[in-house]
């Protein structure tokens, strides 16, 4: 597949406000995201209609941390997203996400805000 793909780039993203930042340098990948609050909104999708129900889990669904994870890694590359400036989840150097212990704390923080 693609081995020796370096990259050499920073890009500064304003979503709804909030300015994402990405950086990188050769194959390490940085994504810095402001904070908790902000992740959230960002990953949590589109808003759902009134009496969405959601489908019951068939078993076969694919972890989508672990997809990019897998990406990474045939890519050769290194994702750290971090959040507040703290590693969040770093995608590419084993087999499974790395999450951290502030992605635990920050999401379970989340849920009292």
């Amino acid at each position: 597949m693609a081995s020796g793909l370096e990259i050499d780039a920073q890009l500064l993203l304003t979503w709804n406000g909030h300015d994402l930042q990405l950086a990188a340098a050769g194959t390490y990948l940085i994504i810095n995201i402001p904070s908790q609050k902000v992740l959230d909104e960002l990953t949590a999708g589109p808003p759902k209609p009134a009496g969405y129900v959601k489908p019951p889990k068939t078993g076969r669904e694919v972890d989508p941390l672990q997809q990019i994870n897998d990406l990474m890694r045939r890519l050769g590359l290194v994702l750290d997203l971090r959040v507040g400036g703290k590693t969040y989840v770093t995608f590419g150097v084993q087999r499974t996400p790395k999450i951290t212990l502030n992605a635990v704390l920050g999401k379970i923080g989340s849920f009292f805000r």
